[in-house]
């Protein structure tokens, strides 16, 4: 009985790779961690399925995880990022290390999405254990080394700080329901909808206008100085100077002129506490890099530890990646005698060759147009 129409498709969102998108996507993967590890970071790798109890408590939205049960009928998340999971295995497996630890992974993560695949790949690095704002940066610092590495050309990384929109929804004292409302359109970059949102709030002219100007300020330190005139909340101000040593930091790394700040960002996990970053390439609408300090995780874990990182979407840079020419093999090798076409071919596997050997009778001209077709450049005949 032939297979339903159904069983000739995948699920919604996951996706096949085929043999020249899954080298590119190697390449690049193999690129990225070896520049990880120049900066002393070690690879981990943690289970596809977790325990929901470890995984949403930072969930998004109510629908945003694939969700299934196990024999017990205990929840198990397909992870939909690889902090939490890094936290728990820190948490757990690595209790007592010494701090920083600097873990780098390369994985499938799984998530409901509009603006991208359910199933796509991430590279990312976790700093663990410093609450320096040297920490934020280099890890900003090496995502940007990441891009340029993966050969992406106009990039750009913004930088804000969550601190300063909850210090400033404080001074402003605005009501919670009108922040959760406000809040939500900042992160979706719903411009036209605050406007609406502010306009018809009835809160103080002098509050719409900063509420106006908020989601719109982004540029370069100067721009802060404008911030601090607002607000004499001590957790704000806080949030200013981290931002200000952060990008002196990130001078002395060289790579300011990639840095952008944008006080409008707000990350959507919930575990986010201080400054956040995205990157952003040509041609793709949504970041491809995602990262920034989450100090309160750990506590989750029952451990008081600081930690900053971030995460690539691989899976969206790589038609964005110039394509080398790959080749299936270097040698085809053909001839009547099956016995000492595998002997031969052996022969150059063990010099190192990559080869491929015919495996039915073929002639010089029909080996020659078979490699033509599989971009073999060298034939040889038994």
């Amino acid at each position: 009985m032939p297979r339903s129409p159904l069983g000739l498709r995948v699920p919604e969102g996951m996706h096949d790779i085929l043999p020249m998108e899954l080298a590119l996507q190697d390449q690049a993967e193999e690129t990225v961690l070896k520049l990880f590890k120049t900066w002393a970071y070690q690879k981990v790798l943690t289970p596809t399925l977790e325990y929901g109890a470890c995984i949403q408590p930072v969930e998004e939205e109510g629908n945003s995880f694939f969700k299934l049960f196990d024999r017990q009928g205990h929840v198990l998340v397909l992870r939909p990022e690889l902090t939490t999971s890094i936290a728990r295995l820190v948490s757990t497996r690595m209790r007592g290390a010494p701090m920083p630890i600097r873990l780098c992974y390369a994985a499938d993560v799984f998530r409901y999405s509009k603006s991208h695949r359910q199933e796509f790949r991430q590279v990312g690095v976790e700093l663990i254990g410093s609450d320096s704002p040297a920490a934020d940066a280099e890890v900003v610092a090496l995502a940007i080394e990441a891009l340029q590495k993966l050969k992406q050309k106009g990039f750009q990384i913004n930088l804000g700080h969550m601190g300063i929109f909850k210090g400033l929804m404080a001074e402003l004292e605005i009501p919670s329901e009108f922040k959760a409302s406000y809040e939500e359109k900042l992160g979706r970059k719903d411009f036209v909808g605050i406007e609406r949102l502010v306009r018809d709030s009835g809160l103080a002219p002098q509050v719409k206008e900063i509420l106006f100007k908020f989601p719109h300020l982004h540029g370069t330190e100067d721009m802060l100085a404008e911030v601090l005139q607002w607000s004499q909340q001590a957790y704000l101000r806080e949030a200013v100077e981290e931002l200000h040593s952060i990008f002196s930091y990130l001078k002395a790394f060289g790579v300011q002129e990639n840095v952008n700040l944008d006080l409008g960002i707000l990350r959507g996990f919930s575990y986010y506490t201080g400054a956040v970053f995205e990157g952003y390439v040509p041609g793709i609408g949504f970041p491809v890099v995602e990262g920034g300090r989450y100090d309160t995780l750990y506590s989750e874990f029952g451990e008081d530890i600081p930690a900053t990182g971030f995460a690539i979407n691989l899976g969206a840079l790589i038609e964005q990646i110039p394509c080398p020419i790959f080749q299936s093999s270097e040698v085809l090798v053909y001839g009547g005698d099956i016995v000492q076409v595998i002997a031969r071919t052996q022969k150059l596997r063990q010099a190192g060759k990559t080869v491929e050997m015919c495996l039915e009778n073929l002639t010089r001209e029909e080996a020659l147009k078979l490699a033509k077709k599989k971009g073999i450049p060298e034939v040889i005949g038994i």
